[in-house]
């Protein structure tokens, strides 16, 4: 196979991260005979400095003449000072492309139960994916506006959705969860937001579909409280924008680091994006020991995700589980190892698996 893979670096750690990516798709090129052209481009508050924009039509040319997108990481306090928020551009590149739906799977590794502050008793069996609805909601919502009048400040965001929104991100949760183990669990607010009410009347209908999958329905707040009582009851969670935002952080410490989770962001054509889901840390920006676990584990999902390799996404999964095994950790696991050294593991254990 010949793909070409536009590289969005980004911010703070993102170079970093996605440097050992890189590396790792071309040892899978190599390995299984594909040819993956890479070329880099920029994007978020690098973009800012060079460009004043967060998102060039240069770059979202590159990402729709691809098959698929690396993203590394995006924005920082340093261009919110400016009052440029780096991150209107990944909202913006996600809505252009049509991304709506973004995936993110939690599977902890035993071997890090220490570094989770959830007991290592609950972690058993959890195996969940969130698809989270990712182009509607209250980030796009319209109107939203600030205003006074008379001293009186007033800000106003508009949670909207529609029909068709809620239809597609639901169909591909049953498709995911019918390869999974068959259980969608729909999380929303229906008690008090009428969108919510809209979800279940949806999503009731797209059950028809799919008798071998079983729906139920959970309150965001009850969702958020299994999440660390009894995260191993979740098979597939899909929720609307805002509260799959919250959820999927709230997840990953099931997985002991933000920087062990991968994601992907999907629509129904063109090119996926895929990025780790932890943030710009500039704080250890340039020092060599942020996570690359999480960006090489959003690699393996492009390849299954945007070129259908489903054996090559595998090894790379393998990979990794190889090196947490053997304990090459970076610093926020408790370990010692930089983020080449965890990057080389993982593409020496590519050629064993």
């Amino acid at each position: 196979m010949k793909a070409r893979i536009a590289v969005l670096p980004g911010d703070g750690i993102g170079p970093e991260v996605t440097h050992e990516a890189v590396r790792v798709l071309r040892t899978v090129g190599k390995r299984f005979g594909h040819e993956f052209l890479f070329t880099e481009h920029l994007f978020g508050g690098a973009s800012i400095d060079l460009e004043g924009v967060p998102l060039t039509e240069e770059t979202v040319s590159a990402c729709t003449g691809s098959q698929a997108i690396l993203l590394g990481a995006v924005g920082g306090p340093k261009w919110e000072k400016l009052g440029v928020r780096a991150e209107q551009g990944l909202l913006s590149l996600r809505k252009r492309l049509g991304l709506f739906a973004n995936l993110r799977p939690i599977r902890p590794h035993p071997a890090l139960e220490h570094a989770s502050p959830v007991k290592g008793s609950l972690l058993s069996g959890v195996d969940l994916l969130v698809v989270r609805e990712l182009t509607g909601g209250l980030y796009f919502g319209e109107p939203r506006y600030t205003r006074e009048d008379a001293g009186i400040r007033r800000a106003v965001d508009t949670l909207d959705y529609n029909s068709v929104e809620i239809q597609r991100v639901t169909e591909l949760a049953f498709l995911l969860a019918g390869r999974r183990r068959r259980k969608v669990t729909l999380v929303d607010k229906a008690n008090v937001l009428e969108t919510s009410r809209l979800w279940r009347a949806v999503a009731s209908e797209v059950a028809v579909r799919y008798p071998e999958v079983t729906l139920d329905y959970m309150l965001v707040d009850t969702a958020a409280m299994r999440l660390i009582s009894a995260p191993s009851g979740f098979d597939v969670l899909l929720t609307e924008n805002m509260f799959g935002d919250i959820l999927t952080d709230e997840a990953s410490v099931l997985a002991g680091s933000l920087g062990m989770v991968p994601s992907a962001s999907i629509g129904s054509s063109g090119p996926g994006l895929f990025e780790p889901i932890h943030g710009s840390a500039p704080d250890i920006a340039g020092r060599g020991i942020a996570n690359p676990v999480g960006a090489i584990l959003s690699a393996g999902m492009l390849l299954r995700h945007s070129l259908g390799l489903v054996q090559e996404a595998e090894a790379v999964e393998r990979a990794v589980d190889m090196a947490v095994a053997e304990k090459f950790w970076t610093r926020d696991l408790g370990g010692t190892y930089s983020t080449g050294d965890v990057g080389n593991r993982i593409e020496r254990n590519l050629g064993e698996v």
